[in-house]
C-alpha cells in the first residue's frame, strides 16, 4: 500500500538590518535548517513526497483466491474448457484442459500479473481441432443441461458442469450439489451417440 503525504515548504523572507547582532542571524538560520531537515524535504513549495511502504505478501489462502477469480474472468473460459492450479509458494502450475490455444496463452499471463507470483508453470492441454468432438461436445450440452434437475448448473456465467471431449471420449468435471446429480450426469453424457467413453469426476459440493 502506498501512502502520498503532501508537504508544502512556505518559502522563509530574511530582513537583516544593520542593527541586529550578526549572532541572531545564524541562530535563525541554524533553527530553520534544523526544521527542514526534520521534515525531510529540501526544495520548493510545491514538492510531493510519496513514502512508500512495504506491501505485504498474499497468503497461500488468499493467493489462491486471486488465482481462481482471475481464471473464472477470463472471456474465453466456458463449459468446454477446464482450468485447475496449485500454489506451492510464490509458484503456481496451471493443469486442465482448452479447446482455443489463446486460453491457455491468456490464463497464464493473468497469473504472472497476480502479486506474489514469482513462477507459473503452464501444462495446460490444448484440445486438437475435430468437427467430431464439436458435434459431441453440443450433444453432450443437451442432454446434461437439458435435463430438469440439472438445468440449474446452467445459470452461472460459467456453468460448474464441465464438458470435456477429446477424440470422443467425455470426462465430465466440476461441482454439483449431491451424488445424484452426479449420477444423472454421468447416465446423460453415456446416452449421447458417438461417444466411446464417459469419466465421470464431478465432485459432490460440501
Amino acid at each position: 500500500m502506498t501512502n502520498e503525504s503532501a508537504l508544502l515548504c512556505r518559502p522563509t523572507t530574511w530582513r537583516t538590518h544593520s542593527c541586529v547582532p550578526r549572532r541572531h542571524s545564524w541562530r535563525r538560520l541554524f533553527f530553520v535548517v534544523a526544521l527542514i531537515a526534520s521534515l525531510g524535504v529540501v526544495g520548493c513549495a510545491d514538492k510531493k513526497v510519496a513514502i512508500k511502504t512495504p506491501v505485504a505478501p498474499l497468503s497461500g489462502d488468499r493467493l489462491g483466491r486471486e488465482v481462481r477469480h482471475e481464471l473464472v474472468m477470463l472471456p474465453y473460459y466456458g463449459v468446454f474448457d477446464n482450468l485447475a492450479y496449485r500454489v506451492d509458494g510464490k509458484t503456481v502450475t496451471l493443469f486442465g484442459h482448452a479447446t482455443r490455444p489463446t486460453l491457455k496463452a491468456d490464463a497464464e499471463n493473468v497469473v504472472k500479473k497476480i502479486e506474489g507470483v514469482d513462477r507459473v508453470i503452464n501444462t495446460i492441454e490444448v484440445l486438437p481441432p475435430s468437427p467430431n468432438d464439436d458435434t459431441i461436445r453440443r450433444a453432450e450440452y443437451r442432454a446434461i443441461y437439458g435435463f430438469p434437475s440439472l438445468n440449474r448448473y446452467a445459470l452461472a456465467a460459467v456453468p460448474s458442469i464441465h464438458i470435456i471431449v477429446n477424440s470422443g471420449r467425455v470426462t465430465l468435471t466440476g461441482v454439483v450439489d449431491n451424488e445424484g446429480d452426479k449420477n444423472i450426469a454421468g447416465l446423460q453424457a453415456n446416452g449421447v451417440s458417438g461417444v466411446f467413453a464417459v469419466d465421470n469426476q464431478l465432485e459432490i459440493a460440501r
